[in-house]
This record gives C-alpha cells, structure tokens and sequence, in this order.
C-alpha cells in the first residue's frame, strides 16, 4: 500500500482547509484509515481516524466539531476537512493505514498502523 498526501500550506486562523490523501496498492474501503499529526518538539498524535468496517469515525479531543475525516471510495482517497483552524493546528500531517480493525485504544497508536504517507506540513497563521 502506498498513500500520497496532499493539501498542505499556509493558512490564516479561523481558515478552512482539505487534505487528501491518495492510496494504491489496496482499496481504501478495506483499510482503516487515520490521520496523524506531528508539531515540532511534539510526539505525533492522532487526529482523525476510520475503521475499514465503518462505523463512526474517532477524533481527538482536539478535532472534534472542527474536523472531518471521509473516504471517497470512487477515486480511492480519505479526506480531512479542516474547518476553524487554529495556531495550535500547525503541524507536519500524516495520513496511515492498516489493514487490521483494531479496538479503539490502538487506533490512537501510531505504532498500529503499518503504512504511512510521506506528511504534507500545514501551517496556521494567527
């Protein structure tokens, strides 16, 4: 499996902004999809994530009410709709996959997920 991610750049706060993130090498219908994000200094944390089995998606704590995350099975890419953005949003963005269902706790684990895309950095102005 390979992911392209893509969107990144500079924003003002309160901006909205997408990023996609393209895979191939597997349907994105069979894989759970997250995305990661990684400031400076900081450990990489999840932000959004979807089961390959559907259901409602997780976020953190910080990206509730603002964040998106959606999968287009059609053109085989996850999404990350920004809206509201915030300083503290600046950050380098990963998009991961694994072909497992894990239990919620591990979704969190950046360490559960065996593929990774090569990070779009975005940041937010203030």
């Amino acid at each position: 499996v390979q992911l392209q991610a893509s969107g990144g750049g500079l924003v003002q706060a309160g901006d909205s902004q997408r990023l996609a993130c393209a895979a191939s090498g597997r349907t994105v219908s069979t894989l759970t999809m997250g995305w990661f994000r990684q400031a400076p200094g900081k450990e990489r944390e999840l932000v959004a994530a979807l089961r390959r089995s559907g259901g409602a998606p997780f976020y953190a704590d910080s990206a509730k009410g603002r964040f998106t995350i959606s999968r287009d099975n059609t053109k085989n890419t996850v999404y990350l709709q920004m809206n509201r953005l915030k300083s503290t949003d600046t950050a380098v963005y990963y998009c991961a996959s694994t072909t497992l269902n894990p239990i919620m706790s591990a979704l969190f684990t950046p360490g559960t997920y065996e593929y990774w895309g090569q990070g779009t950095q975005v940041t937010v102005s203030s």
